[in-house]
């Protein structure tokens, strides 16, 4: 065995532009005392997995999945429109092949994500430029859903992204494929904010701990910071020795990963200092897999975890503030590929059991999710404090208003200790209004929009169609009265005495 895989060797600049050889160095075997040194991956029981789920065939590089401790979301297949399921987390098997959808959108669903204040509030994106949020009942759903609590336009091309504002109750950023980034503010239902800086399609966004910074990869191969209210963008960086493709903050470290492509074409992975994005602190060469690598953070225990998407594995890491920051664990190994992977909350994971962190895997094959408990191996029975430090809570920590007058607050607290078992008293209120334009930065977003998916083109060109054969028809009916009524007239004349 290669030692852990200690023999890994990452290639860091120092402050001269010279290779440092005690970072080399450091890549060595260390036997550094973690706690986490043997997290292992444990793939849960066939009947508890889900089973019969007709996943999505896209290709878009996304997760298609969102769980939190209530519910599990998943984009499925469907003809005619976008849609996705809502299954309840306890609501192991198989699922019927007639379980009820949310069947709204006109396009694929490209993401979605739940409110991490309000669990049963789901946003969804789509390929007809829209974004809606949902409410599901509690218990899921027992017919298919079609009316949205909100249904967002504002982008003139297909919504690829969404995220949830992490310290905000109704604060929603979405990214379309027109490359901008739209803050909807869903107190009133409307953006109130764009930021136009990117030159191409954004591929990822991550917001630091309070949401004052956001983060954004592109494929204009650039790595943004951006202060999202003002929308200036504080770094940017394009390295040639790495294409960056997903990011994410490391917590309060002031530091981001991203994972990306060497100009090798080997998957990588970089670390960078938040305010200077000139160098990355560190790179590592992953594997030559051509399988994009989707980045995850837990800022409680400081472990990295990185999933490559077509590949069954999951390599763990801890990071740390000292050298070699980035410390290599273990790995998971399955043979099933992954097509995309939710995350529990925190408030969600079995505390008695040591489990620090669960995946639910999409595997396309088998139309199955499978959770996938990382777990800490400890024998005893008492609450482990050092594994469950105060995690951020399902309380918000300010209201949209509030963050958009420019306030800056850290996520609300809560304790693991005693099980989470506090309902949520928070009563999500949607704005009844329509709007027949938006505008933004003085902007009509709406304006000249064109049709936003192929279904909604052909009917359109159909409802043209049928508007023609229409008017034809009018027109052929109005030549005959015409007619008609020319030779009444000329009847008239032949009839009248001056004629006889």
């Amino acid at each position: 065995m290669r030692e852990e895989e200690g023999w890994r060797q990452a290639f860091c600049l120092d402050v001269d532009g010279k290779e440092s050889e005690d970072i080399l160095m450091s890549w060595r075997p260390t036997y550094r005392s973690s706690k986490f040194r043997n997290v292992y991956g444990k793939v849960a029981n066939r009947e508890h997995c889900y089973d019969g789920i007709p996943i999505t065939k896209n290709v878009h590089d996304n997760h298609f999945c969102a769980v939190n401790s209530k519910f599990l979301a998943v984009v499925t297949e469907s003809s005619g429109g976008g849609s996705f399921i809502i299954i309840p987390v306890s609501q192991a098997g198989r699922l019927d092949s007639h379980y009820p959808k949310v069947c709204g959108h006109q396009g694929n669903v490209l993401d979605i994500k739940w409110n991490p204040f309000f669990e049963n509030i789901v946003a969804s994106c789509s390929e007809d430029t829209s974004v809606r949020v949902w409410e599901i009942p509690d218990g899921g759903l027992r017919r298919n859903m079609t009316e949205a609590v909100l249904e967002l336009y504002g982008h003139s091309r297909r919504v690829g992204l969404i995220e949830w504002h992490p310290t905000s109750s109704g604060i929603l950023f979405s990214a379309g494929y027109d490359y901008k980034v739209l803050i909807w503010n869903l107190e009133i239902g409307e953006p109130v904010k764009m930021i136009d800086c990117h030159t191409d399609v954004i591929l990822s966004m991550s917001f630091n701990t309070d949401g004052s910074l956001l983060a954004t990869s592109c494929k204009d191969k650039n790595l943004r910071v951006i202060e999202p209210r003002s929308g200036r963008v504080l770094q940017q960086a394009s390295y040639k020795n790495h294409r960056v493709n997903r990011v994410v903050f490391l917590g309060n470290l002031k530091r981001l990963l991203t994972t990306g492509v060497s100009r090798w074409n080997t998957r990588q992975i970089a670390l960078w200092d938040q305010e200077d994005l000139s160098m990355p602190i560190v790179e590592e060469d992953i594997d030559g897999l051509s399988g994009l690598l989707f980045p995850f953070y837990d800022a409680d225990t400081h472990m990295l975890y990185l999933a490559g998407k077509g590949d069954g594995n999951i390599r763990y890491f801890e990071v740390t503030t000292e050298k070699p920051f980035i410390q290599y664990l273990m790995e998971f190994r399955s043979q099933t590929p992954q097509k995309g992977l939710g995350v529990m909350p925190k408030h969600g994971l079995e505390v008695g059991a040591c489990e620090v962190y669960r995946f639910y895997k999409l595997v396309t094959l088998k139309g199955m999710i499978e959770p996938i408990s990382m777990i800490v191996p400890r024998r005893s029975d008492s609450y482990q404090e050092d594994l469950y430090p105060m995690t951020s809570g399902t309380e918000p920590a300010l209201s949209a208003s509030e963050w958009l007058s420019g306030v800056n607050r850290d996520p609300v607290l809560m304790s693991l200790k005693d099980g989470y078992h506090r309902p949520n008293k928070l009563v999500f209120k949607a704005p009844v209004k329509e709007k027949k334009s938006v505008v933004v930065n003085g902007i009509d977003l709406l304006e000249n929009v064109p049709p936003r998916t192929e279904n909604e083109l052909l009917r359109m060109f159909f409802r043209q169609q049928d508007e023609l054969r229409r008017l034809k028809e009018e027109l052929t009916t109005k030549d005959v009265r015409i007619r008609q009524l020319e030779l009444e007239l000329h009847n008239m004349k032949n009839a009248s005495p001056n004629n006889i």
